[in-house]
């Protein structure tokens, strides 16, 4: 697919005022308010470079978490001065405003080889309504005084927000190198992975994982299940699991997916022993367990030694790894051995790694490995649907405007 979205080398950028959808919805500092990781935004930086190198004047357009209304805690004013840490000799300007009079004017005043970085998208109700009409009109003071656009913001392009799907249909498009090589990865271990294909999915509900693990099933050798997840699929086997977190209303999926993966001859793999807790704290008193099963008043927190060894032992050996979810609660020190176990046995494989954006994401830099990944999505929610098969309505558009 990625052979068909409109490349940015068709553009012929110099002199244009280019509208760009970037994905800098970064992860904020509970307590500082800061960015606590840029990762969004050093992706953005190869489509930026290009576009500055052709003599292009650029208006960033991306949102940032999920306000109600102008959250000034949400403003794109951090992103914009992190920005120019990295693009150190491009004049870069943020405004305060998305489609106001000062927006309009500050783009009018733009010149090449400069850089404008507009608001927090979202602020504006518009961009997420769900009637067509008042999305294009929005889409369209966007669009105003602008000459093309390119769409690189992959985190976002499951979403027909304005900004991602209407302004591809004011003016002509282009993709994004970011959001082309997305598509390209993830086109490749879908269609064509070299073999042993191994999946590692994991997180904390197998409700959300449903669909990319029937969509997974029939293409690759090995499932390994990991994460709060696995305790829905044991309990579908009648295997005792405690206190662990469990979605009862989807055992009979988990099951049938289990006999799926049987008849089509597939290794699905679950935990084979566990780090158990006596409560959901970093303090709490915590143990191994011996074997599959959980000991009353006691929930899962992390995958077991025995099943680490398994599973990273079925890793070393692929040719393709693709892996989706923490197998713990990793973010507690004492309970992300098993994540960090994957991270590191992924760094060794001789062959395509692909880590599938958000909590995965996060585990490969905190295990200091990411750099040794074929790639780290930043997708997250597109990812998960890509995965699962679906259409995504950024990627969609562009196709059908080329």
């Amino acid at each position: 697919m990625s052979t068909r979205l409109p490349s940015l080398e068709a553009l012929k950028a110099q002199g244009k005022k280019i509208l760009v959808r970037v994905d800098f919805n970064v992860p904020l500092d509970k307590d500082t308010g800061e960015i606590s990781d840029d990762t969004r935004i050093v992706a953005s930086l190869p489509t930026l470079e290009y576009l500055l190198q052709a003599n292009a004047a650029l208006v960033l357009v991306s949102h940032l978490g999920r306000p109600k209304g102008a959250d000034k805690s949400l403003s794109l004013a951090k992103v914009a001065e992190k920005l120019k840490a990295y693009l150190k000799k491009t004049p870069i300007f943020f405004v305060p405003d998305i489609v106001g009079g000062e927006a309009q004017q500050k783009k009018a005043e733009l010149k090449a080889g400069e850089i404008l970085v507009l608001e927090n998208v979202r602020f504006h109700e518009e961009e997420t309504s769900k009637d067509e009409k008042v999305r294009h009109a929005f889409a369209q003071k966007l669009c105003q005084g602008l000459d093309a656009y390119v769409n690189d913001a992959f985190g976002a392009a499951h979403r027909a927000h304005a900004s991602i799907y209407e302004c591809a249909k004011i003016l002509p498009c282009y993709a994004g190198f970011l959001l082309k090589k997305e598509i390209e990865v993830l086109d490749q271990i879908l269609t064509r992975a070299e073999r042993p294909f191994v999946a590692v999915i994991g997180g904390a509900k197998i409700s959300t994982k449903i669909s990319v693990l029937e969509n997974l099933l029939p293409k690759v050798d090995s499932l390994l299940i990991g994460g709060a997840m696995a305790y829905t699929f044991l309990k579908s086997r009648a295997i005792e699991i405690g206190n662990s977190m469990v979605e009862n209303e989807f055992l009979s999926q988990a099951f049938q997916i289990m006999d799926k993966a049987s008849f089509l001859q597939k290794d699905l793999l679950l935990p084979e022993d566990h780090i158990v807790a006596n409560e959901f704290s970093a303090k709490a008193k915590a143990k191994k367990t011996n074997d599959k099963n959980i000991p009353p008043l006691y929930m899962g927190m992390d995958i077991g030694p025995k099943t680490i060894d398994r599973y990273t032992a079925i890793i070393k050996k692929a040719k393709t790894v693709l892996w989706n979810g923490p197998m713990g609660v990793f973010e507690m020190e004492r309970f992300a051995k098993g994540t960090i176990a994957i991270a590191k046995a992924m760094a060794k494989v001789k062959g395509t790694t692909v880590v599938g954006g958000g909590d995965s994401a996060y585990a490969v830099k905190m295990a200091k490995v990411a750099h040794k990944m074929t790639h780290v999505s930043t997708g997250g929610g597109a990812t998960l649907e890509y995965l699962e098969g679906k259409k995504l309505p950024g990627v969609e558009v562009l196709l059908q405007t080329s």
